[in-house]
Parts: structure tokens; sequence; C-alpha cells
């Protein structure tokens, strides 16, 4: 086995990976306080990408861009707990999960609406030539996409550690019954946790859009978040960044050393594989609380 090109094929595994966790942390926000697997998180990502490109394609600065979508990122969040979700508490998780695939259709009908079906390119000024390092060729793109994943973790750990909303969403995450008897308004607090998720939303929407084109399959990305929580576990961050690098990893290793034995093409299958198989011996995740009840 050539070791240098093993290690190529890792690293370029693992960076992908990283793609793939910046959609599985918004899964994440949401499912860890309220129990929700939101579905539409796919459409936010969606109609983040498609309302950043449209507006830059009027003639908007790129910063005014992205505040202007960041703006209409938070309102869209905040609009879904309060209209959808806040009525629907305590209802059980199918009738929740349902709601958000509902959210989902509406949010690409609106996108439709306010800016068409046709396909954008969607330049970040990255230069996306192989980058040397050590005698291992990375891709630039993926590096900048690394970092950026990287530096929204650390500004969630910070918020949720050193912020009154970011504790006060711990508490619900622990508890919600305790967290709801010290008084916290745990309204207030699902309305910042959904404000956060489209904030990632738009994070991940950029770099997505900007890899494969902002286009109406956009919003399956969301399937790729699904191996990734299943192996790091739904209500944990730390894992969906470990689940989307070793999903990453597996993805490229196995099309490259075992691929063509099948004639190639599984890299689109195998992460359901590994995550079905991992789903047997270990449910909860590498990461995620398993669920006890008292009988």
């Amino acid at each position: 086995m050539d070791l240098s090109f093993f290690t190529e094929v890792l690293v370029g595994g693992l960076l992908s990976g990283v793609m793939y966790s910046l959609v599985a942390i918004g899964f994440v926000l949401i499912y860890k306080t309220s129990g929700v697997l939101n579905f539409a998180q796919g459409s936010l990502l969606l109609f983040s990408a498609l309302t950043f490109v449209s507006l830059i394609e009027r003639g908007l600065p790129f910063w005014a861009g992205i505040l202007i979508t960041l703006a209409a990122m938070t309102a869209i969040g905040a609009l879904i707990e309060r209209v959808v979700l806040r009525p629907l508490v305590n209802q059980p998780p199918i009738t929740l999960f349902m709601a958000t695939l509902g959210v989902s259709y509406v949010i690409e009908g609106a996108a439709q609406l306010l800016w068409g079906t046709q396909v954008h390119g969607l330049d970040l000024g990255i230069d996306d030539r192989p980058l040397e390092i050590s005698g291992v060729f990375v891709s630039t793109f993926d590096l900048f996409a690394a970092g950026v994943a990287g530096a929204m973790v650390a500004v969630l750990i910070l918020f949720f550690r050193y912020t009154g909303i970011g504790l006060g969403f711990r508490a619900v995450a622990d508890d919600p019954l305790a967290a709801l008897s010290l008084g916290l308004r745990l309204d207030r607090i699902g309305t910042a946790v959904w404000t956060a998720a489209g904030m990632v939303a738009l994070v991940a929407g950029l770099l997505w859009g900007a890899r494969l084109g902002v286009q109406f399959s956009l919003s399956l990305v969301v399937l790729k978040a699904l191996p990734v929580l299943v192996l790091g576990g739904f209500d944990s961050i730390a894992g969906a960044i470990v689940g989307g690098l070793i999903i990453g990893a597996v993805e490229k290793l196995a099309e490259v050393y075992i691929g063509p034995f099948f004639g190639g093409g599984i890299e689109g299958w195998i992460a359901y594989v590994a995550a079905l198989g991992f789903l047997l011996v270990r449910p909860a995740g590498l990461f995620g609380q398993k669920l006890v009840e008292r009988v």
C-alpha cells in the first residue's frame, strides 16, 4: 500500500466529513432541547444559500448580502419556533417530525416564489487549487471549510458555557422540567435555539452552495447528516463533529479500496451501511445519551 496515497485519501475524507458535520450540528441544536428531528434543516440550508446568491446577483456587496441573509435566517428560525413548534409542545415525536417535514416544503415553496428555480453558481472567492502539505495534496476549499467549522463550534461552545441563554439551553437539555421549575423561559430558549439553527444553516448553505452550486437538490444534503447523527449521537455537538469525520473517511477509503470490487460508485451508500451496522451495536451513538425508562 502506498502510504502517502492512503494518507491523501484519508485526509480528503476527513475534510469532506467536516462539511457533513456542519449540517448535523443544526440537527443537534434542535434535538437536544426539544427532542425534535428537524427535517426542515436542509430547506433552511437551501433558502440561506439561495437568498445570499440572489442578493449578490442583484448587485449587493458581499457583506451586505451576508447580513441580510443572516437577518432573514434569524427571523425564519424564530418564526418556525413560534408559529409551528410552540403550539405542538408535548405532542408525540412523530407529530413534531411531520410538522418539520411540512415546514420544509413551505420553505422550499417560498424560495421558489421569491428566487425562482434556476441553478446559481456561488463563488466565495476561495481558490480551490490543491495545496501540498508534507507531500500530501489537500483541497484549499476543504481546509477553509474545516477552519470555518472549527470557528463555529468554538463560538457555540463559548456561547453555551458563558452566556445566560447558553446556560439555560444546557439546563433545558439536561432536564426540561427542572429548568422550568427554576423559572427559565422555555419559549425564549426555544426561539434562541431555532435562531442558532438558522445561523448554522447559513454557514452550511454557503459552503455547500459553493461546492455543489445553489440548486433545489441542495436541500437533500440533509440526508448526508443522518449517518453522522447515528454514529455521533443526536444530542451531541462533539458527536456531530466526530461522526462527520468518521463518515467522510469511510466514504473516501471505501470508494478507493473497496469500490473496485463492486464496480465503483459505493461512496453514495456505504455511509448508510456503516451507520446501520453501528446502530445495531450502539443505538445511542458514540456520544449520545442512553435513554433510560423506569417501569
